[in-house]
């Protein structure tokens, strides 16, 4: 290959400018040129109508400027699903656009959508290697933007704790994720969180309410200084116990069929607050904690905060710079030696591995029996603990590696 382009796609996050600077440098060592096809799909739809200056060649001194630190991408994103656009003509439009600038391949990076847009490309003709990207860890591979997700959801939440020990709050603390709960879950281990709820788990509030009353009242009668909070990590796409999911009807769906999720944080507030105001016990454990003034201040504060777009912005973690210039530049390689339609698993050593991106952008949920480990260690899931029945595993073969 002589000319290759870089997108990247869906939703931002950690890791990307990495995908992007790897991809670059390890196309120049090939003699390949590199080039930014920006703003995601939009960009490869429109790619046709780019004068032939207005390409950005990642020649190496260009590629220096690029921070492989900063979350987001230099390439730009959208949410564009090719199949819907209104065109018949629109995959001719696209080679065109890549005729036109004599581009033989595309690194894609993002995540489950970006995937599926990815093999319809490659079933059309076009070269297509993808870089796993998405903070919501939900593809059956690693992807870019997790471990710097979960680090800042973390890092947030612990944070949180000081003025919820002040207040005397309960924190409710709603994550991005959709349907997979590997952010909320992992973050809020790490946070050293009171109670993760995710989509795997339909929420029994009542469970929920009994163990934060418990642990909650606990902490401040503990305290010299009657202080204490109460920490709760929510995946946006939770459900209740009937298993309703929390959507904003009002909003529509995206270019790929998605409802909004609205509203989880807000309504676990209003579910634990209607109990503790029907719960004839709190009164004496609010006057126990001489928190308690009539009219005023008669159950305990619940309170939602929503770290929103911060959890994918600001740096990347080390470990998503090291992976994202490992898959972008493994892209490239595949690319180089005519494998295409795939997706980069890992680079370790001398191999690159890879597995059909059909098969990488199968949705992957939380493994509940991971769940069960950590229930036995205190934190509440919404639901009655499960027992956690350990199958002892002698490892034989090669040893999995962080790195």
């Amino acid at each position: 290959m002589k000319k290759i382009g870089i997108i990247t796609s869906g939703g931002d996050c950690g890791g990307l400018n990495a995908v992007v600077k790897g991809a670059a440098l390890t196309a120049y060592s090939l003699g390949i040129k590199p080039y930014v096809i920006p703003n995601g799909y939009a960009g490869l739809y429109n790619l046709v109508e780019f004068e032939e200056n207005e390409l950005v060649e990642l020649q190496p001194d260009r590629a220096d400027f690029i921070d492989a630190n900063l979350a987001g991408s230099e390439a730009g994103h959208s949410r564009v699903k090719i199949k819907k656009i209104d065109d018949p003509n629109k995959y001719e439009r696209i080679k065109e656009g890549l005729k036109k600038f004599s581009i033989e391949g595309l690194v894609i990076s993002g995540g489950d959508d970006t995937g599926s847009v990815m093999v319809d490309l490659t079933e059309h003709g076009i070269k297509c290697v993808h870089a796993p990207k998405t903070m919501d860890l939900d593809l059956q591979t690693y992807s870019v933007g997790g471990d710097s997700a979960i680090n800042r959801i973390a890092q947030f939440a612990q944070d949180l704790k000081t003025t919820g020990r002040t207040h005397n709050r309960i924190m409710v603390v709603e994550v991005f994720g959709r349907y997979a709960g590997h952010t909320a879950f992992r973050g809020g281990i790490a946070a050293d969180a009171d109670a993760i709820l995710i989509p795997e788990i339909p929420t029994d509030f009542d469970v929920l309410y009994e163990h934060c009353k418990k642990r909650y009242f606990e902490r401040i009668l503990n305290t010299d200084v009657k202080a204490g909070t109460y920490l709760i990590i929510v995946a946006e796409g939770i459900k209740d116990a009937s298993g309703r999911e929390l959507v904003d009807e009002s909003a529509g769906a995206d270019a790929f069929g998605h409802k909004k999720l609205a509203g989880a944080g807000k309504y676990v507030c209003q579910e634990l607050t209607k109990r503790f105001k029907t719960d004839s016990e709190i009164k004496g454990l609010m006057k126990k904690a001489r928190l308690y003034v009539p009219g005023i201040y008669e159950v305990p504060e619940v309170r939602d905060v929503r770290p929103g777009h911060l959890v994918r912005s600001g740096h990347s973690s080390a470990y998503d710079v090291n992976f994202g210039k490992e898959v972008g530049g493994a892209a490239v390689i595949l690319l180089n030696n005519d494998i295409y339609g795939v997706t980069v698993v890992k680079v370790s050593g001398s191999e690159i591995v890879y597995i059909n991106t059909k098969d990488a952008i199968k949705q992957r949920h939380v493994d509940v029996d991971q769940v069960a480990f950590h229930e036995q260690q205190g934190i509440c899931f919404g639901r009655s603990p499960v027992r956690y029945t350990p199958n002892f595993v002698e490892n034989k073969g090669r040893v999995e590696r962080y790195m």
